[in-house]
């Protein structure tokens, strides 16, 4: 019962010293870390440097890898430099593996663990709020986690004679897979690959088991980190599930390596401790074995990485991303400019398309979050054209092709910008009653515009719209709208803030139908002068 008390003790303490030193490091570093995250993933190398070295900092790569997830959701990062900041963390928590081996267990912890937690809560009762103090709760967290390992030591001293964890595992394969299995379900319950790293390497001290039972377990463990990401990642973005996925990938990538090589990684693990003049205690050979299987598999998926994001690339679509998608714009057809710009006018008709139905539903009264996934279709397609446009460049083109060029790309800035005022027309609905002339003003304008984008803007039917200019209604209809809600303000019949919502929607409105009618202009003098090319050429009738 002692021994039982001992333990739960000890792994209550770590867990707690954990905790307070994570959230210590977190807040005294505050921004810090998402500048290391935006600034430092450019490349391969910085990107998996960054996270080694702030899951060294906030001493969790579970949290590490939440935060990834979350900045992929919120498109901070991209699912390349993602990656490499998920397979910097895993090799970035084997640091704790190292305090354990070489502080921990090796030497008597009350010296200084008692001081650390005596000087970090003075830093945190004088600094509250401040970074000084959140250091102080990192201070304190260090020294009461160092308590717990040393619990955790006494607890497993003079067990070994009276328990044989290998003779539970059973032998062979068997064994080792029962080894990695108890990795798994350590680090899934206790939500914490560290503290049951440290139970592990306690263990593997106290004699209870033997190294190649241990280091099957810490394999498992690596296995159990990928649970947290999986969780955090059910109701996320797909880039944010591909994020995960990967961590879940390169854990078992990895540690499918580990389990066939391990005789030659314990016996490789033990030269490189021998050789780095480390004293080659079980705790010591499992920290340096943590470490050189987590850059084993950074070795692994440094070639396989962008075949992997391609696969990943494929997984979790939505109906928006496969909306997104271009049709037409395909590298074949680079190899003959007239044919790569009818590709492009193709798909930049789409995305006139995808503008008309976006500024409807604003005009309609969508809601935001609606609006919210038809623009990000409609980024997704414009990035792609873009990115097209560029190739085109790239290339020889010929006459034609180059004057058809800008016609094409003003096109698209109009239908970016009609796009925009959607977003603006949608965030400016306003359900309060307004005065009964304004609104039969209102209604009037909106009836007009409604019905002149539904018809200059790209529908379902092939080719240009067949409307002509943008009709009197539209302006006419925006200045009685704007006279009327100002004399209504003027009058105390509609409130400021209202009137200038209501201003604001019909501006953009009106914004809206002019660009619509650059972009019908453009598209029928492109048709024009393509009609007029046709009839000059030299082998026409």
């Amino acid at each position: 019962m002692n021994g039982a008390a001992h333990f739960l003790g000890g792994l209550g303490l770590f867990l707690l010293g954990m905790w307070l030193m994570s959230e210590g490091l977190k807040l005294a570093a505050g921004s810090a870390l998402e500048r290391i995250l935006a600034d430092w993933t450019r490349t391969r190398p910085r990107a998996l440097l960054s996270g080694i070295l702030v899951t060294g900092l906030v001493q969790s790569s579970s949290a590490v890898t939440v935060a990834i997830i979350g900045f992929v959701n919120a498109g901070l990062l991209t699912l390349s430099q993602a990656l490499w900041v998920i397979f910097g963390s895993n090799v970035g928590t084997t640091m704790t593996g190292w305090l354990v081996a070489l502080v921990g267990i090796s030497v008597r912890v009350e010296a200084f663990a008692l001081p650390a937690i005596g000087f970090g809560m003075l830093l945190r009762l004088t600094g509250e709020g401040t970074r000084r103090g959140s250091v102080g709760t990192a201070l304190a967290g260090f020294g009461v986690l160092f308590l717990g390992i040393d619990v955790l030591r006494d607890a497993f001293s003079g067990v070994s004679a009276n328990v044989n964890i290998d003779a539970w595992l059973g032998e062979g394969g068997v064994g080792m897979l029962s080894a990695v299995l108890l990795g798994v379900v350590l680090t899934t319950l206790m939500q914490s690959s560290s503290a049951a790293m440290a139970i592990v390497l306690s263990a593997a001290a106290g004699g209870v088991v033997t190294l190649p039972a241990a280091a099957a377990t810490v394999i498992g463990l690596n296995l159990g980190t990928t649970i947290t990401a999986v969780i955090a990642a059910i109701s996320a973005t797909p880039n944010a599930r591909r994020a995960a996925s990967a961590h879940v990938v390169f854990n078992l990538i990895t540690a499918f390596a580990a389990l066939l090589t391990l005789p030659l990684l314990l016996a490789l693990v033990e030269w490189l401790a021998g050789a780095a003049d480390l004293a080659v205690t079980p705790a010591t050979v499992l920290a340096v074995f943590h470490s050189v299987f987590n850059v084993l598999g950074v070795l692994l998926m440094w070639p396989l990485s962008s075949w992997l994001e391609r696969v990943l690339s494929r997984r979790f679509r939505t109906g928006e991303e496969d909306e997104g998608r271009p049709l037409h714009l395909d590298a074949n057809v680079l190899g003959v400019p007239a044919l790569a710009l009818n590709a492009l006018a193709l798909e930049t008709r789409r995305v006139g398309v995808i503008t008309r139905r976006m500024v409807l539903m604003a005009l309609a009264g969508a809601a935001p979050a609606a609006l919210a996934r038809e623009r990000a279709v409609l980024e997704r397609l414009t990035r792609t054209v873009a990115q097209f446009v560029v190739s085109i460049h790239r290339s020889a083109m010929g006459e034609r092709t180059g004057k058809r060029l800008p016609y094409v790309l003003r096109l698209l800035r109009d239908y970016e910008t009609i796009a925009q005022l959607a977003v603006q027309i949608g965030a400016q609905t306003d359900g309060r009653t307004v005065p009964e002339e304004v609104a039969r003003y209102a209604a009037r304008f909106d009836d007009a515009t409604r019905n002149w984008l539904a018809e200059a803007l790209p529908g379902d039917t092939p080719g240009v719209p067949s409307a002509t200019a943008l009709p009197e209604a539209v302006p006419d209809g925006y200045a009685l709208l704007k006279d009327a809600a100002l004399g209504a303000a003027a009058r105390d019949e509609l409130g400021i803030d209202q009137m200038e919502a209501l201003l604001e929607r019909a501006r953009a409105m009106r914004q809206a139908a002019e660009h619509a009618a650059k972009a019908l202009a453009l598209q029928q003098l492109d048709e024009a002068h393509d009609d007029l090319r046709e009839e000059n050429r030299p082998d026409a009738d």
